[in-house]
């Protein structure tokens, strides 16, 4: 009995030290994410660096807080919750760079020197 108790218990540091772990992880990408909303030199760029290490960020976070919860409504809850964010975050980043694009206004030469205008198809 008590060598079961010792596996169990060893097994619950592994997973908080895992969990641990992909918490750091998760703050470095939120940090990482900050610092290329800080340096990089366009729009464009910045959207992608905050919509990249953002969506790793909230997945690394959401795993770590699924193997330190160990309940399996948080852990349904998470699951359903990173599903979402890692289905509609880059899609809305994109629809925004998108429009940004078609938009040139919404553009800077210092944001994007190579974007021209968007044309509907001109071959119409």
């Amino acid at each position: 009995m008590t060598h079961n108790c010792k596996r169990a218990n060893n097994m619950n540091t592994i997973l908080e030290i895992l969990g641990i772990i992909l918490l750091l992880l998760g703050g470095l990408s939120l940090v990482v994410s900050a610092l290329g909303i800080r340096i990089l030199p366009n729009t464009l760029s910045k959207q992608h660096a905050a919509t990249k290490a953002g969506t790793l960020a909230i997945t690394l976070i959401s795993l770590a807080a699924i193997l330190l919860a160990q309940e399996w409504a948080w852990t349904l809850r998470l699951v359903i919750m990173s599903f979402f964010l890692i289905l509609t975050l880059p899609l809305a980043s994109h629809m925004l760079a998108r429009a940004a694009v078609k938009d040139t206004r919404l553009l800077s030469e210092k944001d994007h020197p190579s974007v021209t205008p968007y044309q509907e198809n001109p071959h119409k």
